[in-house]
């Protein structure tokens, strides 16, 4: 194996790019070498540069380039060169005579681009704010087209209602509740609370905005939102507000289809202030996915971005209000134009703004700019990943799994990557206890999540038996214990930490269990948010693939200062253990199940530290 050097250094730097030096050490035993470059590749960037010899010591001959690179979150770059008149490509850790190189034998470089170093390897606790707790003394005034719960302990609607309106069930879940709550949320380690939307809207999950300026009245109002800011942040936690800039709903102010508002809205009249906020064909509106009550926004309109992102646009005022991100709603159906505007929008505001996008497929496949560019989302939900983990889980189909981390490994930028959405479920697929305890999953769905059984009343009524819920709550553990030591951010949807049950949509929204708490779960919960804050490294520590096979999995995560094994089994039996070189003699920082070193306990999970000298 050729013993080589790569060496890259920023010399200077501007909005608009980087100038590098990139330098390759090569012993001189080796023969004449020649022809030595650089092959550089990005997001619809390509290029080659040859390297000019500098020196030799007598034993190594030096090369080196500068390199002007532009603003780009993720480039993959080689060296390639004869030796002896015959080519052979200089890779991440060998080098091969081959002519043709995979992403993951390359280097990467991110240039101008870094997520805020408080969103990355961090917790989040996700809030579906109308059911997470209800602020002492607050009540619900009626509204047309709203139907309130008169319990807190009612079961969720999951069909339309007399009026064959759907969503429109309120328990009354508010901003205050949640203050009320913070050294709970706290409690489980948590550094970012992402809010669902909050603004006014016309149903309970409020993604068809009708007025962006302010806050529901059944939520609280904008002073809500900066207490809760306030105070959030003197704990130690940020706030992520979910911005659905794509569509807004039929019944607001700005497309006013029923006359509710007292301004002219688009839907009255091609002549209303907001006719071109929407995107038309032929003059015929477009509807989100088709649904009369979601009209889709037109990206590309001057006024709609002066209105979302321009100076004193909504952005603006959120971020007054003192919020420190967006989680953007169907991020991949915005213009890459428009996802640049809301960063530019956020960085104006805050330096250290973070922004989240929804995006459910690998987002470096999809031939966009919004990620790649650096000038767009810092990261994404990582659906991938959890669809990957929960199948191996489930199925134990360990393929995917390798090809899914070796994906998002190679192809992501390193800060997207510590900065990704792992979640244990969200608003739109089951609870986890659920995915883990139930059968009634398809195996071959395109989500791991797809249920076999679509009878929305049959997912209300859906209840795990003991034996289930016992089964569901072992494998949970497991997988958790595996996302903890992964790299990104663990994010838990309220109730996921107490057990709390949800068969789909919309059964996955009831109201969180204040009198029926999980409390053993909920310990384990907050002893893994312990081990995600007392080891700093799993921040930025990069990850390491050792073995997957259908039974256990053995990964590691490294850093400069410290090096972690972790290993998990997804089977009811117990397995030995064999470690792989260096880690013999390595001390236990975490069990589950009582697992030892030459044992894996039934779904039982184990960390070794190995020193660094």
């Amino acid at each position: 194996m050729i013993k080589q050097e790569v060496k890259v250094e920023a010399l200077e730097k501007n909005d608009d790019g980087v100038l590098y030096s990139f330098s390759v050490k090569l012993p001189m035993s080796l023969g004449w070498i020649s022809n030595v470059k650089l092959i550089v590749g990005g997001h619809n960037y390509y290029c080659e540069h040859a390297l000019d010899y500098v020196n030799n010591d007598g034993k190594e001959a030096r090369f080196e380039k500068r390199v002007f690179l532009p603003t780009k979150a993720i480039y993959h770059y080689y060296f390639s060169c004869h030796i002896n008149n015959q080519q052979v490509l200089l890779k991440k850790k060998d080098v091969t005579s081959k002519t043709s190189i995979m992403d993951e034998e390359k280097w990467k470089l991110s240039v101008n681009f870094e997520t805020p170093k408080w969103a990355q390897g961090k917790i989040i606790y996700h809030i579906f704010v109308d059911r997470f707790n209800k602020g002492e003394g607050t009540e619900l005034k009626e509204m047309p087209n709203r139907n309130i719960h008169k319990s807190w302990n009612e079961d969720v609607s999951v069909g339309p209602n007399e009026q064959g309106l759907w969503n429109v069930d309120y328990y009354g879940g508010n901003l205050k509740g949640i203050i009320e709550k913070l050294d709970y949320i706290k409690s489980l380690g948590t550094s970012i609370i992402y809010l669902s939307p909050i603004c006014l809207s016309q149903s309970n999950h409020r993604y068809d905005t009708g007025d962006y300026e302010v806050v529901d009245p059944y939520i609280g109002s904008n002073e809500d939102l900066k207490e809760l800011c306030s105070k959030a942040h003197a704990m130690g936690m940020n706030i992520i507000l979910d911005a659905v800039f794509n569509h807004t709903g039929n019944d607001s102010k700005y497309f006013n289809e029923y006359g509710t508002y007292k301004n002219l809205g688009a839907y009255q009249s091609m002549d209303s202030h907001y006719s071109d906020f929407y995107r038309k064909n032929n003059h015929q509106f477009d509807y989100w996915w088709g649904m009369k009550n979601l009209p889709v926004c037109d990206g590309s309109s001057k006024k709609w971005q002066e209105y979302i992102y321009g100076q004193d646009g909504i952005i603006d005022k959120w971020f007054r209000l003192g919020i420190d991100g967006l989680r953007l709603d169907v991020a991949d159906e915005l213009s890459d134009e428009f996802i640049e505007g809301i960063r530019t929008a956020v960085h104006r505001n805050k330096k250290d703004g973070f922004i989240l996008g929804e995006v459910w497929k690998n987002p470096m496949y999809m031939n966009r700019g919004y990620l790649s560019s650096g000038k767009g989302m810092d990261s994404v939900m990582d659906y991938l990943l959890v669809d990957a983990l929960i199948r191996y889980y489930k199925y134990g189909d360990f393929y995917n799994l390798g090809y899914t981390l070796n994906q998002i490994n190679s192809q992501y930028p390193k800060d997207t990557i510590n900065s990704l959405m792992n979640f244990t479920s969200t608003h739109d697929i089951s609870r986890a206890i659920n995915i883990f305890g139930s059968q009634e999953f398809n195996m071959y769905g395109e989500w791991a999540w797809n249920l076999s059984n679509n009878d929305r009343e049959w997912q209300r009524n859906y209840k795990l038996s003991p034996e289930e819920y016992r089964k569901g709550l072992e494998v949970y553990k497991s997988y958790l214990f595996a996302l903890t030591f992964l790299p990104g951010n663990l994010s838990i949807f309220y109730g996921d930490e107490v057990g709390l049950e949800g068969m789909g949509n919309l059964a996955n929204r009831r109201p969180f269990p204040w009198d029926n708490i999980n409390y053993d779960l909920l310990k384990y919960f907050q002893y893994i948010g312990k081990i995600r804050n007392t080891n700093q490294f799993l921040e930025n520590a990069d990850l390491n693939i050792v073995d997957i096979t259908a039974c256990n999995f053995m990964f590691e995560r490294e850093s400069e200062e410290e090096s972690s094994l972790i290993l998990v089994n997804r089977t009811n039996i117990d397995l030995p253990i064999h470690l792989p070189k260096g880690y013999e003699k390595s001390a236990i920082t975490h069990s589950l199940n009582n697992s030892n070193k030459t044992e894996l306990s039934s779904y039982g999970g184990l960390v070794l530290k190995k020193e660094k000298k």
